[in-house]
């Protein structure tokens, strides 16, 4: 399969894309590496893009940026489902970023995470199958290793950002 991207981006929220998402991008983009980062402002509609999830296929690695209100957003577990049937089938490597949540938030669907999957279901039917796709695709990228970043955290990533250490990658 043709890999187009080196890395792809999933996030949700001005406040990370704003803060962490675009010191991490200018960090890959200073060493060189493709990164894709889809614009949310020009999301239409519930149903994720077939560019969107070509640029999923296209890509080497997906790094999940999972943050208190990730999964308020259909589009972006749409996305998730996408890569973590990529993982399986094609070999991409996953690496989550846990943005001021817990793993086991994420993993086990507590607080904002429980919240926005109750609200899913409101919306689409206790049994749905679209809900419990997304809830088992969370619990397994939620189990992956990753890094935990909070505010406390926040200062040693720029400080090794400005040493021109990549950072996790």
């Amino acid at each position: 399969m043709k890999r187009n991207y080196h890395v792809f981006l999933s996030f949700r929220g001005t406040d990370v894309r704003q803060g962490f998402l675009s010191h991490l991008y200018a960090a890959l983009d200073q060493k060189g590496i493709f990164t894709f980062v889809d614009s949310e402002e020009l999301r239409k509609g519930d149903e994720i893009s077939m560019a969107l999830m070509r640029a999923i296929e296209e890509s080497h690695v997906a790094i999940i940026v999972f943050s208190e209100h990730y999964t308020s957003s259909r589009w972006c577990l749409e996305e998730l489902l996408k890569i973590m049937e990529c993982k399986e089938q094609n070999g991409l490597k996953v690496f989550p970023v846990f943005y001021k949540v817990e793993p086991r938030e994420v993993r086990e669907g507590r607080d904002s995470y429980k919240r926005a999957m109750d609200n899913h279901e409101s919306k689409l039917g206790k049994d749905s199958e679209k809900v419990k796709s997304w809830k088992k695709a969370l619990s397994e990228a939620g189990s992956l290793s990753g890094w935990e970043l909070n505010d406390r955290s926040m200062g040693t990533w720029r400080h090794r950002e400005d040493s021109n250490c990549q950072g996790p990658i």
